[in-house]
This record gives C-alpha cells, sequence and structure tokens, in this order.
C-alpha cells in the first residue's frame, strides 16, 4: 500500500466523535506523529482470537484494541505526569485530596533480615547501603535498565554515583578500562515512557564519610527537570529495593473523550467514553465493523467491577505478561497476589490554556507485576468493558492457552510507579476506596 494511503488512512482513524475537543497548539499533528511512531507495534497485534466466553457485544480485535487506545490525548497525562515530576502537580489533585496517602516504607532493621551480626563491622558488613527514592519522567528517558546508546535512567543514576566508589573498584574498574560508575540496584525495571514517582534503588560503597545530601545533589544535577531524588538515606547492607519488598502501587490516567451520545452509558449514570473509526484502515474493515455488533463505549464502574474480581487472589497472570523468558512462562513464577484494584473517573488540573481533562485512573496493588502486565491489563480491561462481558470475564481469561485471548499493551505514557512497600500493604490508605 502507498505511504500517502497509509497516512490518510491512519490521520482517518483519529478523528473524534465529540468534534474534537480543543487540545494543545498543533495537536492533531502531534497525535498522527505518534500513531505512525507506533505502526510497526500496530501491525504486530492484529491477528484474531476467537474468544467464547459471553458478552453482550462482539470484542475488539488486537488491531481494533491497540488504535482505540492509541488515538488519545496523551501529551496531556505526559504534561501532567512531568509537573508531578517537578513538584508542580501531586496526585492527590487527582482525587480531591490533600496529602498523599503515605504507607509505612520504613526498611526493617537489620535484625528481621539477619541473625547473629555481629557489632564490629568488618568484610562485607562494613559496606555502607544507601537506600535511594527517584522520580522521574518516562518519556525523558529510553526505560529504567542501561543500553548500549540509549538515555536510561539507570546510566545517568550510575555516572552520578561514580564519584563514590571506593577506592578498590574504582582501581578494578581502571584496570578493566571500564568507566568509574556506581552499580544501582532497583526495586522494579520500568519500560520507555513508564513515569515513577518513587522507585527505590540501592548503592553501596566501603567509602566512608558520605552523606546523603552528596548523593541526592549528584544524581539532580544530572538532569534537572526530568529526574529528582525524593529522598536518600543509609539502610541495612541486607536491604535489597527488590527482593525487601512486599508490594508495588501503579496508577494507569486513561483519557476520556466527552462522546456526543450520553446515554449509550445505558441510562444507569455510569461514566462512559465512546469513539468512533470513520475509516479505520481499509473498506473491508470498516463493513467488518458496521456488520460485527461491537461497542466503543465503555462505563468506568463496569471497569471497577471487573478489576476487583481480581483483590485477595493469588492467580498465574502469564496471559496478561509480554516479552518474558520461557522459563517464566509457567508455575510460580508467573503467580501474583493483587491487593488492591480498583478505577474511578477523575480530572487533570486545568491548562494555562483554560482546558480540563476527564480521565479514569486505575489503581493496582500486588505483591509483584511480570513484564508489561499492568498495561496489558488495563487494555484487556477496558475491551472486555466496552463488549459487556461479565464481570469475571478477567478471571475466565487467566485459564486461556494463547496470549492473543488478552489485549495489546496499553501505551506506556499513562503508566506510573507510585510507590514500592517494606512493611505490610495498608489498603485504607489507597486512593480509590469506593466500590
Amino acid at each position: 500500500m502507498h505511504s500517502s494511503n497509509t497516512k490518510h488512512m491512519l490521520m482517518g482513524s483519529l478523528l473524534f466523535r465529540h468534534n474534537n475537543i480543543s487540545l494543545y497548539p498543533s495537536s492533531r499533528s502531534r497525535r498522527c506523529n505518534y500513531w505512525m511512531e507506533h505502526q510497526s507495534e500496530r501491525d504486530s497485534h492484529h491477528v484474531h482470537y476467537n474468544h467464547t466466553h459471553p458478552s453482550k457485544y462482539a470484542r475488539w480485535n488486537a488491531r481494533e484494541s491497540f488504535e482505540f487506545m492509541y488515538a488519545r490525548p496523551w501529551q496531556r497525562v505526559n504534561h501532567f505526569y512531568s509537573n508531578t515530576v517537578r513538584g508542580n502537580f501531586s496526585l492527590p489533585l487527582l482525587f480531591q485530596s490533600q496529602t498523599l496517602p503515605v504507607h509505612d516504607s520504613r526498611v526493617p532493621e537489620i535484625s528481621e533480615f539477619q541473625s547473629g551480626a555481629s557489632k564490629d563491622r568488618s568484610g562485607k558488613w562494613a559496606r555502607f547501603n544507601f537506600k535511594i527514592l527517584l522520580s522521574y519522567h518516562g518519556g525523558s528517558f529510553d526505560g529504567w535498565q542501561k543500553q548500549p546508546n540509549l538515555n536510561t535512567v539507570q546510566s545517568v543514576v550510575e555516572v552520578s554515583l561514580g564519584k563514590f566508589v571506593d577506592e578498590n573498584k574504582t582501581q578494578l574498574l581502571k584496570d578493566k578500562g571500564l568507566p568509574i560508575q556506581g552499580c544501582a540496584a532497583v526495586a522494579g525495571r520500568t519500560d520507555k515512557g513508564v513515569t515513577a514517582l518513587q522507585q527505590v534503588c540501592s548503592f553501596y560503597t566501603w567509602k566512608k564519610d558520605i552523606k546523603p545530601r552528596e548523593i541526592e545533589d549528584a544524581i539532580n544535577d544530572a538532569a534537572p527537570g526530568k529526574l529528582r531524588v525524593v529522598s536518600v538515606y543509609e539502610v541495612s547492607r541486607a536491604f535489597h529495593p527488590n527482593f525487601s519488598a512486599k508490594w508495588r502501587r501503579y496508577l494507569y490516567i486513561f483519557p476520556l473523550t466527552d462522546g456526543q451520545d450520553k446515554d449509550q452509558s445505558g441510562g444507569n449514570g455510569e461514566s462512559c467514553d465512546s469513539f468512533i473509526y470513520n475509516e479505520i484502515c481499509d473498506s473491508d474493515s470498516k463493513d467488518e465493523l458496521e456488520k460485527e455488533n461491537k461497542s466503543y463505549v465503555f462505563g468506568v464502574r463496569k471497569v471497577n467491577r471487573l478489576l476487583q474480581k481480581l483483590e485477595g487472589k493469588m492467580l498465574s497472570y502469564k496471559m496478561f505478561a509480554r516479552d518474558t523468558k520461557a522459563s517464566r512462562n509457567d508455575g510460580p513464577p508467573t503467580e501474583c497476589f493483587v491487593h488492591h484494584a480498583r478505577a474511578m473517573e477523575a480530572k487533570l488540573p486545568i491548562t494555562e490554556n483554560g482546558e480540563e481533562t476527564r480521565v479514569m485512573c486505575i489503581e493496582l496493588v500486588a505483591n509483584r507485576f511480570l513484564r508489561k502486565m499492568v498495561r496489558v491489563l488495563v487494555a484487556t480491561t477496558i475491551r472486555e468493558a466496552a463488549a459487556g462481558a461479565e464481570d469475571d470475564a478477567l478471571l475466565k481469561l487467566m485459564d486461556a492457552t494463547c496470549r492473543r485471548a488478552t489485549a495489546p499493551p496499553a501505551p506506556p505514557d499513562g503508566l506510573c510507579l507510585v510507590d514500592v512497600g517494606y512493611a505490610e500493604f495498608e489498603r485504607e490508605k489507597c486512593f480509590i476506596m469506593k466500590d
């Protein structure tokens, strides 16, 4: 197909039923560029899966789900996250609360990690271990994990920690012809585009007389406005940001569009979202949508009911994972315990142009998450809600034998790692508490 035709089809699929609410300058061209950047990912997720579970409407295929998720004003969510990292906004603004719910993030004492520790520090116990809380904007980095020729959070942090490396390691790195950098362990590696507000990493060294403020200043000077240290303090040598963690909390912000047909929510008072494909890709696809009974309206309350069915259960989420190793495709490595899974409607802070954006916030807390699990779970839940599936639809998908049963991952722009806990989870401190 000619490139000019492809461009027109991509433009057509971005038309909204709500007569184009005003966006930031050149927002239409930004959305088109964003769409075209992800075209290769879009083309790799178009194989249809034959669903057997009952639903009121036919489910979207993978291509339709991908296009529905990406044709959104994501720059507004990016703007909110960027300002939150800088300290201009805060998450409580979304939930009309004054303060951020604070879970007990204390690191257990040495006695809780080990027994028989000597008061006289020597050998490996002589090293100093620092816990570092980081806030960074996902759109400014190529993910957490260090990779060649990419601007990642880990690479920026470890270069900043180079001045605190002890003499023995410094000499060892010099002998090997390697740059003098620290080594940072992390609670969870975030993908490109994913923001974090209280990511936890740690760094140890045998170098003495290091003050936490020195580490904070070194990292803050590396990428001002994009990466910020929330706090730094010394912890037990036995502390590990990943293995010591008991839970992680993510928030996904999904932009809602104000559809003209409010009554499509069924008159039940539920917040809904409507979207229409004027030209989805080609005439065959358009005819297919008209022929099949598919809905592009979903209720936020329906999403909430679907998610709540996951709470308090240890389940295998292998159908909701992507890009995992074969050794992690079966058994305990795929099992996660979800403490909290809720959704509600909220509004982003009004912009300087006086624009207000309705969004759906999804809050997820679990002992751990698999690769891309949150993004796949969000996209699949929205798809099931639009299809009018039964409230236990997500539980039924756990028994699927093919990952095409779940939707392609939602855009990373909406995802944020809120915090990581090292004490027992406290449900009453969550943002979304209503059923």
